[in-house]
């Protein structure tokens, strides 16, 4: 988004991108709590965007770490005690539908641990200096994957712990699974839900949202 921008915090469809995104778990019938994991001097922001939008669901604000796997550790340790599954939602992804987190949700409490993802349509090259193609990626067996991942809490709690433990940084949360051995499913996406990374994805979202209202 370059320098300077918060894209959390860019207009989209008359909000930021965060309150779609909040609204989304806040209406959820399958959320319980909500726990936001932000920066040290966001706290006020947060709580006032949760007044402006009147978001009725308990939530708890907690400090972010250096990398993702310490952010979802720090949001792991503000769990209520009772709680046994987890769904990890990337804030600038604002379009996830409730079908969609339900059916991870389920998938979780079946296998354990759960993915929104979809499969790669695109031909995919690799190259080793980024000018040259060395080979053609066979794209039948790959899927790109989203959020939310969700999971048993004592599941993802065990993987990242494996992680700390060993110093290692993943990238998405089932990374962290996958080096446990434990299985991960995917649960197909049948609806758009792309995450705001460049400024041309903010009139795509704002499309969809109003095709959805």
């Amino acid at each position: 988004m370059g320098p300077g921008a918060d894209k959390l915090f860019l207009e989209v469809y008359g909000k930021p991108v965060v309150a779609h995104t909040w609204g989304r778990f806040d209406r959820a019938g399958c959320i319980d709590e909500i726990v936001l994991v932000i920066r040290d001097e966001m706290q006020k922001t947060f709580a006032d965007l949760s007044e402006k939008f009147a978001f009725r669901k308990s939530f708890r604000l907690v400090i972010g770490g250096k990398e993702r796997q310490e952010s979802v550790w720090n949001g792991l340790e503000a769990l209520s005690p009772e709680a046994e599954i987890v769904a990890i939602q990337d804030a600038a992804r604002p379009c996830t539908r409730q079908a969609l987190l339900e059916e991870t949700i389920e998938a979780a409490r079946s296998v354990g641990a759960a993915v929104a993802a979809q499969p790669v349509t695109d031909t995919i090259k690799e190259s080793g200096d980024g000018k040259l193609i060395e080979r053609t990626v066979d794209r039948s067996r790959l899927w790109a994957v989203q959020t939310p991942q969700v999971f048993q809490v004592d599941i993802i709690r065990k993987a990242l712990s494996r992680v700390r433990e060993e110093g290692t940084v993943v990238t998405d949360d089932t990374a962290a699974c996958e080096r446990l051995g434990q299985p991960v499913q995917l649960v197909p996406s049948a609806y758009p839900n792309p995450k705001v990374t460049r400024p041309e994805d903010l009139a795509y979202i704002e499309l969809l949202l109003r095709n959805e209202a």
